[in-house]
């Protein structure tokens, strides 16, 4: 069997989504405050579109092929993705001024408009889960999409990372770090991999496991995001321990699928290996 190739299966996929990104949301000739031009600056920056492809790999693990229906919901994803980095950068938050190799929103278009702009991008992604669902004749699993979006973005999952990583005090411990990037980033992948799981009509069993690889995953990505930028540079050699762990409970809770779920152990695969490849 030859092995999977990722990076055509990535750049097929991503160029799906930057193309779904672009026609959903057209420019509209009157766009008063310049609320769209501001949400398509931050929606189609480049960006490696890694959460709709988690939701895609996700469904397609379940389903093989996707249809539109299914894009869609993922790139609400993305939608979500990209409303938290608008709010992120604002000057009450990280105060930061280049996003993805440009100005950030609310240098471009201001802090009222930028805050606007996410606004509203958050909530085009509940619109877009449930134009889906109804497209799909599917009412119900893109219902638990919608639910499990909520749980991911809100005041259980990344909301309440992002208050956490607010508090004066850093986290210092393992746990403490974990806990926070489980909220603030795991939750949300989490998420993307449920929304998959629930377009491709994964059964309770599939959507558990998809989930599990979802939590594992998204807590090594941000370790091994925290390494490149040395980040809690005094627990680096443990984190790098971490991220050979968790890739590999994340390939384990795939063991109930076949040849279809090769994007996602792929992908594992490839977080595990870059983050030992790092320079020391």
């Amino acid at each position: 069997m030859s092995e999977f190739d990722l990076e055509s299966w990535l750049a097929g996929r991503r160029a799906e989504v930057n193309a779904l990104l672009d026609a959903e949301l057209p420019q509209p000739a009157d766009d008063p405050g310049r609320l769209v031009e501001a949400m398509r600056y931050s929606m189609l920056a480049p960006g490696k579109r890694l959460r709709p492809l988690l939701a895609l790999a996700a469904a397609e693990a379940v389903r093989g092929a996707v249809d539109h229906d299914v894009r869609l919901a993922a790139a609400a994803v993305e939608l979500v993705h990209c409303y938290s980095l608008i709010h992120d950068d604002l000057p009450a938050m990280d105060d930061d001024d280049m996003r993805r190799g440009r100005p950030t929103s609310h240098r471009v278009f201001g802090e009222a408009t930028a805050i606007l702009a996410g606004d509203a991008l958050l909530t085009l992604a509940f619109a877009w889960l449930a134009r889906a669902g109804a497209s799909s004749g599917r009412a119900g699993p893109y219902l638990a999409g919608v639910a499990a979006l909520a749980r991911g973005a809100g005041m259980t999952g990344m909301v309440r990372g992002q208050a956490r990583d607010i508090l004066p005090a850093p986290p210092e411990t393992l746990e403490e770090v974990e806990r926070l990037h489980l909220e603030k980033t795991g939750c949300l992948f989490r998420a993307a991999l449920e929304v998959g799981a629930a377009a491709g009509g994964a059964n309770d069993r599939q959507s558990e496991a998809l989930a599990e690889f979802g939590i594992a995953y998204g807590i090594a990505f941000q370790h091994k995001d925290d390494r490149d930028d040395e980040e809690h540079a005094a627990l680096a050699e443990v984190t790098a321990g971490r991220v050979r762990q968790l890739t590999a409970q994340a390939v384990a809770a795939l063991s109930g699928f076949g040849p279809s779920a090769a994007p996602l152990r792929a992908l594992a695969h490839a977080l595990e290996a870059s983050a030992q490849s790092r320079p020391s």
